[in-house]
């Protein structure tokens, strides 16, 4: 049975699943869908066309589901999909899609957005990160799974963040981050690969250790290597996937590697 608060608003469309807590002073309009076993704070906004899966958190004074921040949006029937598990701490924002991006936001399962993130309209969060307070993500960014993004940090529109990535605080990211890489700076650069976060996912050292070889000689500025250079490498997954990532359309280009 849901736990309602008295003062909480909630528009006759909306959907409200089993075993939903709605803390007091909560707005939920539109055409929302809330399924089983979510918290939903005091003093939270829900609206638009926004689907939130099961046994999430959300904390006081975040907005989910508003319209973007983008001056071509002309109200249209765009949607926000939150899946299953993520904390959405206080002040976050996550905006509706766009017509320019596919019409839907969409945010996956057991993420952790700290307090203030910015979810801007058409980004695409997969699964397992971590935002931490006050992350931006500008329109159409798409972060991988496992990637972490360090406090105060901003990502360009369009940018990619690849899988187990970790950007530190306070980096203004312009252009892709590669899976597995270390980026820091105001402009960000890539100065190596995420040690500790590979070996927690038991990746051979020897593989680590070549990857990291490989990521200093394809994305250097002075003495760049081919990629033609690493298409035999075909028994280590982690080099693999960095020459899947640079292979795929990119409107931003590749964050580079610099001592």
């Amino acid at each position: 049975m849901s736990k309602i608060h008295s003062t909480a608003i909630i528009d006759k469309n909306c959907t409200i699943g089993k075993n939903v807590t709605i803390g007091a002073y909560t707005v939920i309009e539109g055409n929302v869908k809330i399924d089983d076993d979510n918290v939903i704070y005091p003093s939270v906004y829900i609206g638009g066309n926004t689907d939130i899966g099961k046994s999430n958190k959300i904390f006081s004074f975040s907005s989910i589901g508003a319209v973007p921040q983008d001056l071509k949006f002309k109200n249209e029937k765009s949607k926000l999909r939150i899946g299953n598990k993520n904390t959405i701490r206080e002040h976050c924002t996550f905006n509706l899609g766009t017509k320019g991006g596919g019409m839907i936001t969409e945010v996956g399962d057991n993420s952790l957005f700290m307090a203030g993130v910015h979810i801007a309209h058409d980004c695409l969060i997969k699964n397992n990160t971590i935002l931490a307070n006050q992350v931006t993500l500008g329109g159409h960014v798409t972060v991988d799974n496992n990637a972490v993004l360090g406090g105060l940090s901003a990502v360009h529109q369009f940018c990619r963040i690849g899988t187990l990535a970790m950007i530190g605080g306070m980096t203004a990211v312009e252009n892709d981050i590669i899976p597995y890489g270390l980026a820091i700076g105001n402009r960000a650069k890539i100065t190596g690969v995420n040690l500790v976060g590979l070996r927690r996912a038991n990746y051979k050292n020897e593989d680590i250790m070549n990857f990291k070889n490989a990521v200093e000689r394809l994305l250097s500025k002075k003495e760049r290597a081919s990629v033609s250079e690493y298409q035999d490498n075909k028994n280590n997954q982690l080099i693999n996937s960095l020459l899947d990532f640079i292979k795929e359309d990119s409107s931003r280009g590749i964050c580079q590697y610099e001592e």
